[in-house]
């Protein structure tokens, strides 16, 4: 299916739906500062495929959406969720499975914190949990501080921007796997020439919270699937199992040496659980928050799959 722009309210998204809209519709969430070409076209049509209609979307400052010039976004992390909800109008569903990645499960989570109607179930992907506890979690890795703690400074090859994109990809990465780099300089270099403006993500940073709600995450109730890879240095796996033991009911499942984001070796895995997930509300090969297995087993380790710490929308 082709892009539709939608707008309301005054704001204009750029969306894109896969599948029949008669099936279960699945809502992609995307981290901030990423736009929706970061839920790749192979990913999202497996999902479609497997008889779920699904919708991504360009982030305000990514992608075709509504663009602000850098350092003036007019709008707060707010208003971030609400598109959501936005989106959901526009198509005339009136709740989705929603799975989001990175800054864009915390999204889902206040989602469905803020708009528990609209939510039927959730799954969250290389995130943490979206509202402060009293649970101590592991800082990023020592990489991962370090890159985006150094400033690109000057480049002589022919593609600074990308050059850095793709660096970062490369930590994100977790560095327990081959990396492959030429896919992401592909996807990131489509990314840079389909934005309005690529400069204007980085309003993403340093976004007001625009009074996000404050419930505790044990308020959750719908069924929730956690996938975290046990290599994540942006959000280190401890970030999953909390996430995943604050929410009642949640499942884990983990991804061995995966790092953040949905990786291509693990599409086939990711997109089973999530099939399984919107089709009963319960992953099929997951963990729940005490550690065993839906299945009644042992722990389990199921397989499938910017630029700070305050932007961490583009995974790997």
């Amino acid at each position: 299916m082709a892009e539709r722009m939608v707008e309301r309210n005054g704001v204009e998204l750029c969306t894109e739906p896969f599948g029949d809209p008669a099936a279960p519709p699945v809502l992609l969430v995307m981290g901030t500062g990423a736009s929706m070409l970061w839920w790749e076209d192979g990913f999202c049509r497996m999902l479609a495929d497997g008889g779920r209609f699904v919708i991504r979307y360009d982030h305000r400052d990514t992608g075709r959406s509504v663009t602000h010039p850098p350092g003036r976004p007019g709008y707060t992390a707010a208003d971030l969720v609400r598109d959501a909800v936005r989106v959901l109008d526009a198509y005339e569903i009136p709740a989705a499975h929603v799975v989001g990645v990175s800054a864009g499960g915390a999204l889902a989570q206040l989602l469905a914190l803020d708009h528990a109607g609209r939510v039927r179930s959730l799954v969250l992907i290389s995130t943490s949990p979206a509202v402060p506890g009293d649970l101590e979690l592991p800082p990023p890795t020592a990489e991962f501080v370090r890159f985006v703690s150094t400033p690109p400074g000057d480049s002589p090859e022919a593609d600074p921007v990308i050059d850095h994109q793709v660096a970062y990809a490369r930590v994100l990465a977790g560095g327990r796997r081959p990396f492959d780099e030429t896919a992401a300089r592909s996807l990131i270099g489509r990314d840079i020439e389909r934005a309005h403006d690529f400069a204007a993500a980085r309003n993403h940073d340093s976004l007001p919270d625009g009074g996000l709600p404050r419930a505790p995450l044990s308020s959750i109730t719908v069924p929730t699937l956690v996938i975290h890879g046990t290599a994540d240095p942006m959000f280190p796996f401890r970030h999953g199992e909390a996430l995943a033991e604050r929410i009642p009911g949640a499942e884990l499942l983990a991804l061995p040496d995966a790092g953040h984001g949905v990786e291509r070796a693990d599409w086939a895995t990711i997109v089973a659980a999530v099939l399984g997930h919107t089709a009963t509300g319960t992953a099929a090969a997951g963990t729940r928050s005490d550690g065993t297995r839906s299945d009644g087993t042992g722990p389990g380790r199921g397989r499938s799959g910017g630029r700070s710490a305050e932007h961490p929308g583009r995974p790997s």
